[in-house]
């Protein structure tokens, strides 16, 4: 039997809680989903990780019923909706696939409005939400609004998936591993992006994934689960790197736990080292200058628009070569954006000329850069911090356990 895990809600509202939830398919003596029960605040992304077969996307499907549950309740925004109409249930619960699901045979544009159109709104109410949620996800409106699906590449039609997931703005959104069919750099280019929207739409989402090391990234809370989705831990990622519930988790969690709190923390989080940066019309003597006063070794050319363009070291300005810096020196590489993890700074790195990520803002603009011993700095942070919580929670207990 699972229990609700163990959480910190003095600050979060409940969005929904399930309740002694059970699923038997037809057929079968055991159960699926073995009386569930857990709370989800409003607000969090909350990832069910685990195994295959364990159920847990028979868990998602059973929270917008469809899969209904053989016994159990589902409370959503503190409504029993186990036994509501399920199709006005689901409107107002958006759902993104792995496999995206688009109609092929209708636009862009027809595809995000399918819920509100069946919900009754006006066209132009329609026409106006489909044009802000393409803008939403980054995809020109008057580019894609007429194109169709196979016009787009896979991580385009993601996008679209979500777009659609969202179109009538519900209270929460399922997503069943949305990201596992796209190539590792697109996948983790729209997980930054994903996560750039929660920030601003703050949705409850329940997410599904067999890859905890994108639950970690992806989730305010995990709940790894083994078979018939019984939790095993659910919990924050850094609670649950630090202090895993039992060798079950630990095993799940796997080597290189340090590692995987790079994907805790993002480079907004840290702080950022300064850079020599000259512009294109920069003379060969200041760059050098700039060069031999700094202890880098070379200087970062921006752009007219501060956008980072060429790594230029002093061995790369001839005497006699007239050209713009643009084109002299080498490519400005392992470029990121704030909301990035540290560990997708890390990666850049590794590839990088000179040790360190470019971090740009969104418009690509330079803003500063961020180095190997920082990211050690932060991880060890992290894990004095959290063991620093956790040695001040035993504290606690002893107390409360004293006659």
């Amino acid at each position: 039997m699972t229990t609700t895990a163990d959480m910190d809600t003095t600050n979060s509202q409940t969005m929904i809680e399930l309740q002694e939830l059970v699923k038997v398919f037809p057929g079968e003596r055991e159960p699926a989903v073995d009386r569930l029960s857990m709370e989800i605040p409003k607000g969090e992304i909350v990832v069910f990780v685990g195994p295959s077969g364990c159920g847990k996307t028979t868990t998602m499907k059973l929270i917008n019923r469809l899969i209904e549950p053989t016994s159990g309740k589902i409370i959503l925004d503190g409504e029993d909706v186990t036994t509501v109409n399920p199709d006005r249930l689901r409107r107002r619960i958006g759902y993104v696939i792995q496999q995206i699901g688009l109609f092929p045979h209708m636009t862009i544009a027809e595809n995000i409005a399918t819920v509100p159109r069946m919900l009754g709104w006006d066209k132009q109410r329609v026409d106006n939400r489909v044009d802000e949620l393409l803008e939403t996800v980054n995809m020109d409106p008057d580019v894609y609004r007429g194109r169709y699906p196979k016009e787009l590449s896979g991580g385009q039609r993601q996008r679209i998936g979500v777009a659609r997931a969202m179109s009538a703005d519900p209270d929460v959104m399922l997503m069943d591993e949305p990201f596992g069919a796209i190539d590792p750099i697109t996948r983790d280019r729209l997980q930054n992006e994903f996560l750039r929207l929660q920030a601003e739409i703050k949705k409850t989402i329940i997410f599904v994934t067999h890859d905890i090391d994108e639950a970690i990234k992806m989730g305010d809370r995990i709940a790894i689960l083994r078979d018939q989705s019984e939790i095993a831990q659910f919990d924050t990622p850094e609670r649950i790197l630090v202090n895993p519930a039992d060798d079950y988790v630990a095993d799940f969690i796997g080597r290189g736990a340090s590692l995987k709190r790079c994907g805790l923390s993002r480079v907004r989080d840290i702080e950022l080292h300064d850079w020599p940066t000259v512009t294109d019309d920069t003379s060969h003597d200041e760059v050098r200058r700039a060069i031999q006063e700094s202890d880098k070794g070379c200087a970062l050319v921006l752009d007219e628009q501060r956008r980072p363009r060429r790594w230029l070291a002093a061995e790369h300005l001839g005497r006699s070569d007239e050209r713009p810096l643009s084109e002299m020196g080498l490519p400005a590489d392992a470029i990121v954006q704030p909301l990035a993890t540290l560990s997708d700074a890390l990666n850049e790195m590794l590839t990088a000329r000179y040790a360190c990520a470019i971090v740009v803002d969104s418009d690509g603009a330079f803003i500063g850069t961020v180095d190997i011993e920082t990211i050690n700095e932060a991880v060890r942070g992290m894990r004095h911090a959290e063991r620093a919580r956790l040695r001040a929670q035993l504290a606690d207990e002893e107390v409360v356990e004293q006659p």
